[in-house]
């Protein structure tokens, strides 16, 4: 039955436009509306429904993100992307958890809606630049020049995102140094290069530019931690593939810092405090690359 192929893949199609929209709320439309296109599609005469779904949601996907790109440009304060919760296995998947990590998210970012599906499709699911070809309405030869213009950009501005059996720790650390004020030991954790990138959305209280820098990072943090936390209970979780903190009032969710570690220091503090991206984020999303595609290269 086509509900039974689209569930079978749903977290698999989900991953993909995700990945390429950087919304959680976008995502989940795409896939209602490729599930309307689905459903009036026979599925006797599809040869394989997972290539064609994957398909179909990249489509779907392509129209949102290049309408979303122009809603962007309008955006208050940094944009970062929506957080989703995710299990901490998806670390044992190093890279799918770069793919969603925040810091890879901001760098597909760059990237034109077309490079962005071809480097998400290519380099995180394997797929092959024919497939590819087929899915984005260029030509193979295209794809592979896209392919390799995307890879060199992307590999030239990422941040490495490092999933470590220590990270859990060493974010108590710091969140236990935030809280009493220890300011050395609060700066022993931070990266020479550490940055706070905060999204408010112009509907809450959040920095306009990044923070950057040891002792810059930690003034940051311990003026939050005295002006916002009194009231605020904090609660460990994994998001994006990356350790987190949720800071939860009698209001429910107010905000969460996901931290992106490097050899032992943190590099970086993805702050949303947005409410418009926080209403889906008590959910814990299954993410999947899908396996060996189903195609020859």
């Amino acid at each position: 039955m086509a509900e039974d192929a689209f569930t079978e893949h749903r977290p698999l199609l989900f991953t993909i436009a995700y990945e390429m929209l950087g919304s959680a709320t976008d995502a989940e439309d795409v896939l209602q509306e490729s599930y309307l296109r689905w459903s009036a599609v026979d599925p006797a005469v599809v040869g394989h429904p997972r290539a064609y779904l994957v398909r179909l949601v990249t489509r779907q996907a392509l129209n949102h993100l290049r309408a979303a790109r122009a809603r962007r440009e309008d955006y208050v304060g940094m944009w970062l992307p929506e957080p989703i919760r995710t299990a901490p296995g998806v670390s044992d998947d190093v890279i799918l958890a770069e793919s969603v990590s925040m810091a890879m998210l901001l760098v597909l970012e760059t990237l034109n809606p077309t490079e962005r599906a071809v480097f998400v499709l290519h380099e995180v699911f394997g797929y092959p630049h024919a497939e590819i070809a087929v899915s984005v309405g260029k030509s193979e030869a295209a794809v592979r020049q896209i392919a390799h213009r995307a890879r060199r950009h992307v590999h030239a501005r990422r941040r490495r995102h490092e999933p470590g059996t220590d990270a859990t720790g060493i974010v108590q650390r710091f969140l236990s140094a935030a809280a009493t004020g220890e300011v050395q030991a609060l700066m022993d954790l931070l990266a020479p290069d550490v940055v706070v990138i905060s999204d408010g959305g112009g509907k809450a209280a959040a920095v306009r530019r990044p923070v950057t820098g040891r002792a810059e990072v930690a003034r940051f943090v311990l003026g939050a931690y005295r002006t916002g936390t009194a009231a605020a209970r904090v609660e460990p979780a994994t998001y994006n593939g990356m350790p987190a903190a949720r800071f939860v009032t009698d209001g429910g969710l107010g905000w969460l810092v996901a931290f992106e570690i490097h050899d032992g220091r943190i590099t970086g503090l993805y702050g949303m405090r947005n409410p418009d991206k926080l209403h889906h984020a008590d959910a814990v999303r299954t993410l999947d690359r899908g396996g060996p595609p189903p195609w020859k290269p």
